[in-house]
């Protein structure tokens, strides 16, 4: 397996696979890593670890069917066979879609179907549990497909919302599932 990435700022999820490559716990080879933010901690990790980096934005390629073409070219350039978002705030193009269908996936803060959808990312994500008075929450890692949220599921980890729980300590409890169970998933698709 050939993996890739698309991170907008930290790629945790991204950072945890790597080191799980690296120590030999994911039989997988990383090859490169593309932004939409030239500023995205992501870029000088991936760039330190050895993997193809490539800041793509639409601030170069205005035109969405040109960034697509680029950003489907750096990663087919770097020979991926497996695409993973590590917090990529952006819509996924067509082109993109269509070479890793079946193994493109995205980890989501919470248990899909709920709280999920467009708007729904980051800390909207864990406001919404909380609002809705959900007594679980957790992460989900699916397959990414041409609808927001809505590709089958591969994976998820839950954990409980707590008497008291507030937006910081949700989201630190979700936050410490995502790796591992991104870990499981990716393996899964090996």
């Amino acid at each position: 397996m050939k993996l890739a990435f698309l991170a907008s700022h930290g790629g945790s999820a991204a950072r945890h696979l790597v080191g799980a490559c690296q120590r030999g716990e994911l039989d997988a080879t990383p090859v490169a890593l593309v932004s939409n933010n030239s500023r995205s901690p992501a870029l000088a990790w991936a760039r330190e670890a050895g993997l193809a980096v490539a800041h793509l934005s639409s601030a170069k390629y205005p035109d969405p069917d040109d960034l697509d073409a680029a950003i489907l070219g750096v990663l087919v350039g770097a020979g991926a066979d497996t695409l993973v978002l590590s917090g990529y705030m952006r819509e996924i193009g067509p082109r993109v879609l269509a070479h890793f269908a079946g193994r493109l996936v995205n980890i989501h803060p919470s248990l899909l179907p709920r709280h999920g959808g467009r708007g729904m990312y980051g800390d909207r994500v864990h406001e919404s549990v909380l609002a809705s008075g959900d007594a679980e929450s957790g992460a989900t890692v699916h397959l990414v497909t041409a609808g927001i949220d809505e590709g089958p599921i591969l994976a998820q980890a839950r954990v409980p919302v707590l008497p008291g729980d507030d937006l910081t300590s949700l989201k630190a409890r979700v936050q410490a599932t995502e790796g591992d169970l991104m870990l499981r998933a990716v393996r899964s698709l090996a």
